[in-house]
């Protein structure tokens, strides 16, 4: 789950990263008296889960409260990127004498984390790779060690990072490693880390992922959801236990086991159509499951047809048809279903479907197969 800015600070302060004091606020009045709680100079920063706030005019330096109402004002409801700003972060001002970038995230190849730092910060870092990719240093980390004083200093020098600020800014490097570990964190960046007129270190801005499946840990993350504009039906999905994302296609997917679904997503793709969703059900997914699957897509008017492919392993074909047949039973279903069963009681679950003789059941013996005739029935996307 991304946050927003001002969430992934919180996180931050709570686990000793240095940030400059803020205000969330909502209407200009709010950010007018964040601004007179601050006192002097403020910063009055768009909250969008997306880069490149500064350059769309997201982000305004402020003299004080009166002009920080004025420009919350330009700010709130603009578009940034498809994203609607409703909230801002007010934040006092700060002199910045140098501006870094450094990040934390899991290198799957090497299966180790990985630490990103630049002294090349508040710019674009894949433009900063692109163009001088010496200007970005890479440190693995073994995640059972952990990252080691000298660790810290290494990636630091190696940078070339201000060495009088060597220290504080290896310190504020290991905080944010345990900011990454500690909170269970898919992905932690800040762009910029900066070196403060006052020879300080601190994170001016936070781009945090926190992994979901890691929230057993952390009871207070859910309410992090409660400042988002949820897509209801990704909401609807999630209180059903599902894992789904919505897309921009017509042809609805189902599928249990991620690799799988994106699978068939690809191969849906590769014969001219576009997937509407990433639908997961899980392994050992039941009659229910396959049931509340197919309720949260009838939610989704871009749907015009919907590839179940299933391959049981642990998943049992047998129920995964029964609940295909309880919801043709007792939701309207407006499209097409194009159905492959392969794998555990396949045989079954094929009988099951035949049983109901229903026209809007179209079995496919492959998933090539079952993609193109999706896609047919979608009118071509």
């Amino acid at each position: 789950m991304d946050l927003f800015e001002y969430q992934g600070k919180s996180l931050f302060a709570r686990v000793g990263v240095p940030v400059p004091e803020g205000r969330i606020a909502t209407t200009p009045a709010e950010a007018r008296s964040a601004a007179q709680d601050l006192g002097g100079s403020v910063v009055v920063k768009a909250q969008v889960q997306v880069g490149g706030r500064g350059k769309a005019g997201g982000i305004k330096m402020a003299a004080d409260h009166h002009e920080a109402e004025a420009l919350a004002a330009e700010i709130l409801g603009m578009d940034i990127k498809g994203h609607t700003v409703n909230s801002v972060w007010v934040e006092q001002a700060t002199e910045i004498a140098a501006e870094w970038y450094l990040s934390f995230t899991l290198d799957r190849g090497a299966k180790r984390h990985m630490a990103m730092c630049s002294a090349r910060g508040g710019m674009d870092i894949e433009g900063v790779a692109a163009e001088d990719p010496d200007a970005v240093v890479r440190l693995h980390i073994d995640p059972v060690v952990g990252m080691a004083n000298w660790q810290a200093m290494e990636l630091v020098y190696r940078a070339k990072l201000d060495r009088g600020a060597a220290r504080k800014a290896a310190a504020a490097v290991r905080a944010l490693y345990g900011a990454f570990v500690e909170l269970d964190c898919d992905l932690v960046e800040v762009n910029p880390l900066i070196l403060t007129a006052d020879g300080d270190v601190m994170a001016l801005d936070s781009k945090v992922s926190l992994d979901t499946s890691a929230f057993f840990r952390h009871p207070d993350f859910p309410a992090f959801r409660e400042a988002f504009d949820e897509d209801p039906l990704e909401q609807m999905a999630r209180e059903r236990g599902l894992n789904f994302i919505k897309l921009e296609g017509s042809v609805g997917i189902i599928g249990n086991g991620a690799g799988l679904v994106m699978s068939t997503l690809d191969v849906v793709s590769l014969v001219g159509g576009a997937a509407s969703n990433f639908l997961d059900v899980g392994g050992g997914a039941g009659a229910d499951t396959i049931t509340n699957a197919l309720e949260v897509l009838t939610k989704d008017p871009t749907v015009r047809s919907v590839l179940i492919n299933i391959f049981g392993g642990i998943t049992r074909c047998d129920l995964v048809a029964q609940g295909i047949v309880e919801a043709l039973a007792g939701l309207d279903l407006p499209w097409p279903l194009v159905v492959r069963l392969d794998g555990t009681n396949a045989v079954e679950g094929r009988a099951i479907l035949a049983d109901a003789a229903s026209d809007k059941v179209i079995p496919a013996a492959t998933m090539l197969e079952a993609a193109e005739k999706a896609v047919e029935l979608a009118g071509g996307n």
